[in-house]
C-alpha cells in the first residue's frame, strides 16, 4: 500500500501512523477533573471525571487519540479500584461521576469483572455513575455491574455519525443498527444512555459535517438516548494528519459547533452538550473566540439558545 492512500479498515495501517504512547502508571488514573454539567434535575451540578489507565481498546478507530494513555497489557486485578480511590482522595465532593477509560468499561481486558464489586463500593456516595462502552460490549455484564451499584448507572456509547459510509470508514467496527440495538437493550433494562457524536469526521465538507451531526442527533434520540455530546474532530494521532494532507480532513469551525448545539437544544428531545476541550483549534479569530466559548458553555449549562456572537470575521467566510 502506498503512503498516498489510507485503507481505514486496516488496523495495522492506522497504528503504523501513530507516535509513541505516554508513560502511565497502572495504579494511577492518567487524569481527573470536576466540571459542571446540567443534570436531569435541571440544575448544573458538579460531576467528577476520572480518566482510568487500562489496556488499549481493541477497536482502532480512525479518529481516536485515546490510545496515547493506555497500557499494552491488561492491568492487574485491584489496579482500577486503586486508581479510583486515589483520584477520589484528591477531588472535591460531587454528586455524579464519570469513569472514562479510553475504551469500553465492559471490556474485561480493560476493567476486570473481578473489580466490579470494589469499584461499586467506592462509588456508593454518588447519585449517578456514567461509564462508556462500545455497543459490542453492552451485554449482561452491564446488568451485573448495575446491580452492584447503589447509584444509578448510565452508559455513554459512541455513535460518532449516522452516515453509514463514513461510519464504516472510521473503522469503528459497528453499524448504526448495532448502536440502536445496544441503546434499546439498555432501555429495556432501565439503564439511561447518552451518545457521543462527531462534528465533521473525515470525508465530509463543512456543510456536510453540520448536516450529518444534526442527523446523528436525530438518530440517537430516536434510538432512545437521553443525552448527546457533540465532539468536534481534531487531529493528533498520525493518520488524521495523513488524511489532512490528502485533502480528506479539515477541523470544523467553531461557528459550526454553535449551529449544531443550537439545533440539538431546540429539538427539546433531551440534553445536548458540546465538548469544549481545546476549542481554540476550531477558531480562526481571536476577537470573538472568548465570547463564543462563553456562549457555548452557557448553552451547555442552561440548555437555552443564547444570542449569537457578531463578528467581522464571519463576513470573510
Amino acid at each position: 500500500m502506498s503512503r498516498g492512500s489510507v485503507t481505514v479498515s486496516n488496523n495495522k495501517r492506522i497504528v503504523s501512523e501513530r507516535g509513541k504512547k505516554n508513560q502511565v502508571d497502572q495504579n494511577r488514573p492518567y487524569a481527573w477533573l470536576v466540571e459542571k454539567e446540567r443534570g436531569l434535575s435541571g440544575k448544573a451540578e458538579d460531576t467528577a471525571i476520572i480518566f482510568l489507565t487500562n489496556k488499549e481498546c481493541p477497536f482502532k478507530c480512525l479518529m481516536c487519540d485515546l490510545w496515547k494513555n493506555t497500557t499494552d497489557q491488561s492491568v492487574e486485578i485491584g489496579a482500577i479500584p486503586k486508581q479510583i480511590a486515589w483520584a477520589l482522595a484528591q477531588m472535591p465532593k460531587a454528586k455524579h461521576i464519570k469513569l472514562y477509560n479510553s475504551g469500553s468499561f465492559f471490556d474485561e481486558k480493560a476493567i476486570p469483572v473481578a473489580d466490579y464489586e470494589a469499584i461499586a463500593l467506592l462509588l456508593e456516595n454518588f447519585e449517578t455513575v456514567i461509564v462508556e462502552s462500545h455497543p459490542k460490549f453492552i451485554t449482561q455484564k452491564c446488568l451485573r455491574f448495575r446491580d452492584m451499584l447503589k447509584p444509578a448507572l448510565e452508559v455513554a456509547v459512541g455513535l460518532e455519525t449516522a452516515n453509514p459510509d463514513v461510519l464504516e470508514k472510521l473503522n469503528k467496527q459497528m453499524t448504526t443498527e448495532d448502536f440502536c440495538g445496544a441503546i434499546r437493550f439498555l432501555s429495556r433494562h432501565n439503564i439511561p444512555s447518552r451518545a457521543f457524536i462527531l462534528l465533521r469526521p473525515p470525508y465530509l465538507s463543512e456543510d456536510e459535517g453540520v448536516y450529518w451531526a444534526k442527523k446523528s442527533i436525530d438518530f440517537a434520540f430516536e434510538c432512545g438516548v437521553g443525552c448527546c455530546t457533540v465532539i468536534p474532530v481534531r487531529g493528533g494521532n498520525g493518520v488524521m494528519e495523513l488524511l489532512h494532507n490528502q485533502g480528506k480532513f479539515e477541523v470544523p469551525k467553531i461557528q459550526s459547533l454553535e449551529t449544531v448545539l443550537e439545533y440539538g437544544i431546540q429539538l427539546q428531545s433531551g440534553r445536548v452538550f458540546v465538548d469544549l476541550w481545546d476549542l481554540s483549534i476550531f477558531s480562526n479569530c481571536d476577537l470573538c473566540f472568548e465570547a463564543r466559548t462563553k456562549r457555548l458553555d452557557l448553552m451547555n449549562l442552561t440548555q437555552k439558545i443564547g444570542k449569537r456572537v457578531s463578528c467581522a470575521c464571519e463576513q470573510h467566510e
